[in-house]
Order: C-alpha cells, then structure tokens, then sequence
C-alpha cells in the first residue's frame, strides 16, 4: 500500500500503553512509518493522536501543545509507582482533610512550578529508564523540571476521592501532581484514574475508539478519517507563495514573503501554502526582515480534503 500522510486521533483504551496502539494501527493500515504525539501511562485512557507518513515530522508540535485531564485523585494512600496500579508504601486516614484544605492546596500548583517526576517513569539516568531503575528497587535522585499547569479546577469532592480538570503543558505529571498534594496535605495520596480529554486541537468530539479505527480498515475507509498534516499547526500563521517562488521554497533558498495581514512579523514561524491551497513547508524567519527559509519542506501528493 502507498504511503499515506494523516493524523488519527484515537482514544487509547486503558491496559494498552501508547505503542500498543501504534502496532495495532500499524499492522490494520499497513503504513510503515507511524507515531504517536504523547505517551499516556498504560492505565491511563483518552487521546493520543496517531501520525502517519509525513504528518510524523509535526509531532513534535503536538506534543509541545497544551493537554487537558481529568483526574480523580484518592486521598489517603501512597503508592510506589503514583498510582492505583503501584505498592502501597503509606496508608493514613484523610478525613480531617475539608475540600478548602485541598482547594488550598492545589494553589501552588497553578502556574509555573519545579516538579520532582516520578521514579517509574520513561525518562532516563545515567542512559537507564527510571522505571528499570524502579522494577530493580533502586532510587536515584531525581533533578526537579519546570512545568506549567494553566487551569485546575475541582470537578467533585467525595472524600477520600478528588476529581481534577486539569490543562497543562509538556512534561507535567499528574501522577506527582497527586502524589506531591497528598504529602502537602499530610495524609498521602495517589492518582487513581486519568483521561486525557485534549492535546492541542484533538478532543473527544473528533475522536475515534480503537474498535472504530479497526472496523474503518477493514471498510477500507480509515483515510476518510485523517486530519491534514497541518492541523495541528494552527497557532502558526499562514501564508500564500506565488507558484514561481515555489521551488526556492523546496530547495531551501530564502523566500520573500513581506509580511502580509494574516501574518504577524513577531512570529518566528508561519505555515506556507501553494496559490492552490497545498501545504509546502514550515517556514522560519530569515535574518533579512520579510525573507523566510524553509524549516520542514513538505511533499504532499494531495490537498487533504480533495
């Protein structure tokens, strides 16, 4: 089969890890070259958009987008790994603590704000994956990251269990999240569900399960569902080449755009289209104002919605 260049936006089922999902899509499609735009934690649920072909040099812009979750935080317990899923290392009795307590509490968090990740997870010491590390029962020091929590809201307060709606940036954890509110407020506490709801523009409302993703290969439909590789770039502004400038664009050389009305001169990229309406390239902003070079030239065969 041809090389075939989308985003599906799949919900990833919880007990599935984000590249059990990639092989599944992988083998239904027959495409070859397939990725995912942000892991999710294997009891984790919700959205997890799968790249394929050429929408696979986005993905790094997807998963520098904001994402949304809903949590439900239980109170009262403390696990090893931050989760319902881990050893539980701690056990007190939570119900001194008043929802003001935790509304307090979670003030700290809403901002910008140094966390600690967790020690099962991806991320590496010394070239070992902290979660081998973790199975192996060792503990390293970990170094604290700056990540950013936009909106944090209290969805439910039913004691010992707190539901969090939650938009944040990259890296943040809400297993520590939960873990870190649980020793603020003295009692302990790990995350007891998760569900992704957004990443960038993909939500639920355009989303599709696993079982709906298997049933539109097998119609042969499953192209029908792609979103265009520039979907995800939308907080890029976008501008329209003149077909004789569009092979200087494709090999590199610098372009003069000017800096029409739909484009803001103090952004360092900008999306550039054909006078057809293909996408062509990721553009950066030369040093010369007005010039612009191509960052990510793009080969599309066709406009997504022909």
């Amino acid at each position: 089969m041809s090389a075939v260049d989308g985003i599906l936006n799949v919900i990833k089922p919880v007990g599935w890890t984000s590249m059990d999902v990639v092989r599944k899509l992988k083998g239904l499609t027959r495409q070859k070259k397939v990725g995912h735009a942000g892991t999710l934690d294997p009891e984790a649920t919700g959205i997890l958009p799968i790249c394929f072909g050429q929408a696979t040099r986005v993905m790094e812009y997807l998963v520098d987008s904001p994402k949304s979750y809903e949590a439900v935080i239980k109170l009262g317990i403390s696990t090893d790994s931050y989760d319902a899923v881990g050893t539980i290392i701690k056990s007190q009795d939570p119900s001194h603590i008043t929802q003001a307590d935790v509304e307090k509490g979670l003030l700290k968090y809403v901002g910008d704000f140094d966390q600690i990740p967790p020690m099962y997870s991806a991320l590496k010491k010394d070239g070992e994956r902290l979660y081998n590390l973790a199975r192996a029962g060792k503990e390293v020091a970990r170094r604290p990251r700056e990540v950013s929590i936009y909106n944090l809201d209290v969805l439910e307060y039913n004691l010992p269990e707190i539901s969090l709606l939650l938009e944040c940036g990259r890296g943040m954890y809400v297993r520590s999240l939960a873990h870190d509110l649980g020793e603020d407020l003295g009692c302990g506490a790990h995350l007891k569900e998760l569900k992704r709801v957004s990443s960038g523009p993909f939500n639920f409302s355009n989303a599709i399960s696993v079982e709906e993703a298997e049933n539109a290969c097998a119609n042969e439909s499953w192209q029908s569902l792609l979103f265009p590789v520039d979907f995800p770039l939308s907080k890029f502004k976008a501008a329209v080449v003149k077909e004789e400038k569009r092979k200087a664009v494709i090999t590199g050389q610098g372009v003069y755009l000017g800096f029409p009305s739909n484009l803001d001169s103090s952004q360092d990229m900008c999306r550039l289209y054909s006078e057809d309406g293909m996408f062509l390239a990721l553009m950066g902003s030369g040093k010369t104002r007005g010039v612009w070079k191509a960052n990510k030239v793009f080969n599309l065969k066709r406009r997504m919605e022909d």
